[in-house]
């Protein structure tokens, strides 16, 4: 009886594995891996992070992950390796020589990615902030600074139009190997070489560069109405490709700064030739089911991304977000004909591995194994830091909500408040000035705390923290949470408008706008308050606007309605003085200031002038007097930040009803 049903089970079994005709066919096996390719990436080193811990811990991982595979190995950045602000900035105290050999601003960020071995980097929008004279000077090599040792890359940006940066971009760079394009040397394109496997490395910046930095002469592909066409930006990628594969390299990197991901995934579909695209400027996190984000983090989509090039070949794109936060680690397997084979991607390996304590432990590092080089630039930065922490300019009981997901899309408090403390200063040089407008993009970070409890996903905001070591109690705004919060420093300008052309900038500031929009053009207002209501076409949004007050610093009118039905109803010849930012003076997020009939700009900085923190004149001291001023640690600031569906300067109605119209 046992052999019988030993039998059975045996025939069953045999049955099972044959299968029936109507079973599908197996999957083909899957193409050898004949070549492998290990790509660490970075991205957007520019949103306020801790990039005192996070650079020296991201440089554990890097060592780590080069040395498993060191004969295969790359490290990519897709741009903004730096932004003007504190940490920038404390490179230029002299307590870093031994470490740059000439101290500058922004020497510490490119000397850290030189100790890291980073070997190309896209142009983000970032880099070129303080305009190409200075980025020209950084990334160059001069005396005991060694500059950039690796070159930016960017093949939709002519440099040889710019007279800084003409001599650093000759032809003959392009294609070459990248580890011989050091000292400050620009190319559309370049090559590195991998096991003796040639590599393409294409950059590629965003075509909106000249309305959200300072492009200088450097010309743009594409441009003007085509500036937002994702075909035609795909078609000034494509020939640095096509080059590459001419000379028979078949595996291509393009480093992306396109500030919006759904655009570097748009040209994964359109772009012929390129295997994987590192994205740059949106701060995407992308994780797999293996990844583990630091605590409260979330993704937004799959790390890599899939897509299909118009030959049928595989592409990927990876993201991590801004800061060091994240180390990107994508390790690529191809085949003989120098594709991709998507099933052979290893979620365990591949991902955006975490630069928090719980990070490094998890890979069996701490901080200790920091490249030394590395810590020692970042901790003398530190120390300049900890300096600023301790000049306490007033208080916040308050968190002062500076996103980027809010101040581009909506009123916030910090919004107002430093465009309240711009106003303020205003006024103390011309009494009649009446309105404040400035963009939500200079707003770079927050003022306060974000409290994760552990285990938990999400958390609370509130008030700054105290440091002991600055003497800085909780709730204290120091000089440092101002430079951080206006990394920019923007100069201030007084202007005059007409009724007709506040309505205009306004108009053009939320002309754009759309619930998940991010676009740094949006106004943040003081003196005035209006409403816009987004389903109507751009230019008719803007409902109704009242300015609080027309007499400025003397006070005392009543509120004058200017805009009411979306129409101008203002008294003819009514005009305002409105204070603003140069940036913004010069044409910056394309505002239409240079249409003003008569405008009497008067700025406050004059052109050229290095602002620090103790400029007059320029938003960070606004800011910091304003505090001092109304705000002292002892009356705190305390407008907490409200919904949008309960803001008041700024009502957009598709959430909530008109405010300010009248019956």
């Amino acid at each position: 009886m046992r052999r019988l049903v030993l039998s059975l089970a045996l025939g069953l079994a045999l049955s099972a594995c044959g299968g029936s005709d109507n079973d599908p066919p197996p999957a083909p096996p899957l193409p050898e891996t004949a070549f492998s390719l290990q790509v660490l990436h970075v991205a957007d080193m520019d949103s306020g992070g801790d990039l005192v811990a996070n650079s020296k811990a991201i440089s554990a991982l890097v060592n780590k992950f080069r040395a498993e595979q060191p004969a295969r190995t790359v490290f990519l950045s897709s741009g903004d390796n730096y932004i003007p602000g504190p940490f920038f900035n404390a490179a230029d105290d002299v307590s870093l020589a031994p470490e740059l050999g000439v101290t500058g601003a922004g020497r510490g960020d490119i000397e850290i990615l030189n100790l890291m071995g980073l070997q190309a980097s896209a142009v983000g929008n970032h880099d070129l902030d303080l305009g190409t004279n200075f980025f020209s000077g950084l990334i160059g090599a001069g005396g005991a600074w060694r500059g950039a040792r690796f070159p930016y890359l960017s093949t939709n940006l002519d440099f040889s139009t710019d007279s800084n940066l003409a001599s650093r971009a000759p032809a003959s760079n392009n294609g070459a190997e990248a580890s011989t394009l050091v000292g400050g040397r620009l190319a559309s394109h370049a090559v590195i070489t991998v096991d003796g496997q040639r590599i393409g490395v294409v950059g590629a910046s965003t075509p909106t560069l000249a309305s959200i930095t300072s492009t200088g002469g450097i010309g743009i592909r594409p441009s003007g109405a085509l500036a937002a066409d994702l075909d035609a930006l795909a078609a000034s990628i494509q020939p640095a490709v096509d080059t590459l594969r001419s000379q028979g390299i078949d595996k291509i990197v393009l480093l992306a700064h396109m500030q919006q991901i759904e655009v570097e995934q748009g040209l994964a579909t359109r772009l012929r030739g390129v295997d994987l695209i590192v994205a740059g400027g949106s701060n995407t996190r992308l994780f797999d089911s293996n990844d583990v984000p630091r605590s409260g983090e979330t993704g937004r989509g799959n790390y890599p991304l899939s897509f299909t090039s118009p030959a049928g070949e595989p592409v990927l794109v990876v993201n991590v977000d801004a800061d060091y936060k994240y180390l990107g680690r994508i390790v690529l397997p191809f085949d003989a004909q120098g594709r991709i084979i998507p099933g052979r991607l290893d979620s365990t390996v591949n991902g955006a591995y975490a630069t928090d304590a719980a990070g490094l432990t998890r890979q069996g590092l701490s901080v200790a194994n920091a490249e030394p080089g590395v810590a020692a630039v970042a901790d003398k930065i530190a120390a300049v830091i900890a300096a600023k922490d301790g000049a306490i300019a007033g208080g916040s009981s308050v968190y002062l909500e500076g996103d980027r997901t809010f101040v581009r899309n909506q009123e916030t408090n910090l919004g107002n408040l430093t465009a309240d403390a711009n106003l303020a200063y205003a006024q103390t040089v011309d009494a009649s000035a009446a309105i404040s407008l400035k963009n939500g993009g200079g707003i770079r970070s927050s003022i306060g705390a974000f409290d994760v409890a552990p285990g938990a996903t999400t958390g609370s905001r509130g008030p700054t923290r105290a440091n002991p070591a600055a003497s800085k109690l909780a709730g204290d705004v120091s000089q440092l949470d101002i430079e951080f919060a206006l990394r920019f420093n923007n100069g201030l300008s007084l202007v005059t408008v007409t009724a007709a052309e506040l309505k205009a900038l306004i108009e053009h500031g939320v002309s754009d706008w759309t619930p998940t929009s991010t676009q740094g053009k949006f106004p943040q207002v003081g003196g005035m308050r209006f409403s816009f209501d987004p389903s109507q076409p751009a230019g008719s949004r803007v409902r109704t606007l009242v300015v609080d007050d027309p007499n400025g610093a003397a006070a005392g009118a009543t509120p004058l309605t200017v805009v009411s039905g979306g129409v101008v109803v203002a008294p003819a010849g009514t005009s305002f003085r409105m204070v603003t930012l140069d940036f913004l003076a010069n044409g910056g997020d394309s505002y239409p200031f240079a249409s003003l009939s008569a405008p009497n700009r008067i700025d406050q900085v004059a052109s050229g002038v290095t602002k620090t923190y103790a400029t007059v004149g320029a938003e960070q001291q606004a800011l910091a007097a304003f505090l001092a001023a109304r705000f002292p640690r002892a009356m705190p600031f305390a407008s907490a930040d409200t919904a949008p569906a309960s803001d008041v300067r700024i009502q957009n109605l598709s959430l909530r009803s008109d405010g300010l119209a009248t019956p």
